[in-house]
């Protein structure tokens, strides 16, 4: 059955606008090449929960930098597309959550720093499966995996669960005391070389 005229425009009597007030959405699998920001920001006042898995998303161009908008944004899931260890992020301290696991993050100091300061309430960071989160995923030693959690635990130390297992708060005493003493060597060291 035909009504006659042009259909009409999204957001006018007899066609349905944005829907507004979304706490949770998605975009996992579809093939992405960039954040589609028009629609994500339109749910700025509400968006609790944003899942870019599964795409072809990379740390170039228009990057994550804009969800900085999203001030009531808690969780950021982002795995299996291709960012880098160079990925900025804008400042969003109401992100608890953020998942990146598959991704080509490479350099795990550049990768945690970056973290470390944009999102200062994580609580739950999953890297699994980067090139710089040595596991059984990707034929890391116990030993790699270890000195790994302990790196990311004593630069966040916020996290309660780092990939898929809770932070032992003998496990953080540990990364503390290790990395503390890592770099009172590597001060020695540099203060030595001034010296000379």
């Amino acid at each position: 059955m035909e009504t006659g005229g042009p259909p009409a425009a999204p957001g006018q009597p007899g066609q349905p606008g944005p829907v507004l007030g979304l706490r949770s959405l998605s975009f996992a699998y579809q093939g992405l090449l960039e954040i589609p920001y028009e629609v994500i920001l339109a749910q700025r006042d509400t968006l609790e929960v944003l899942d870019l898995s599964y795409n072809l998303l990379e740390d170039c161009q228009r990057s994550p930098a804009l969800l900085g908008e999203l001030e009531k944004l808690s969780t950021l899931i982002l795995d299996c597309n291709s960012y880098s260890s160079h990925v900025k992020f804008p400042y969003m301290p109401s992100v608890t959550t953020v998942w990146i696991n598959k991704n080509k993050i490479g350099n795990l100091p550049i990768f945690v720093e970056e973290i470390r300061s944009k999102f200062p309430n994580i609580k739950i960071l999953s890297m699994m499966n980067n090139e710089s989160a040595p596991s059984y995923f990707n034929g890391g030693s116990l030993d790699q995996y270890i000195d790994y959690r302990q790196y990311v635990i004593s630069q966040i130390p916020s996290l309660k669960i780092l990939d898929d297992t809770e932070v032992l708060e003998k496990e953080r005493a540990q990364a503390k005391k290790t990395y503390r003493m890592q770099r009172t060597r590597e001060g020695s060291k540099k203060r030595k070389e001034l010296q000379n």
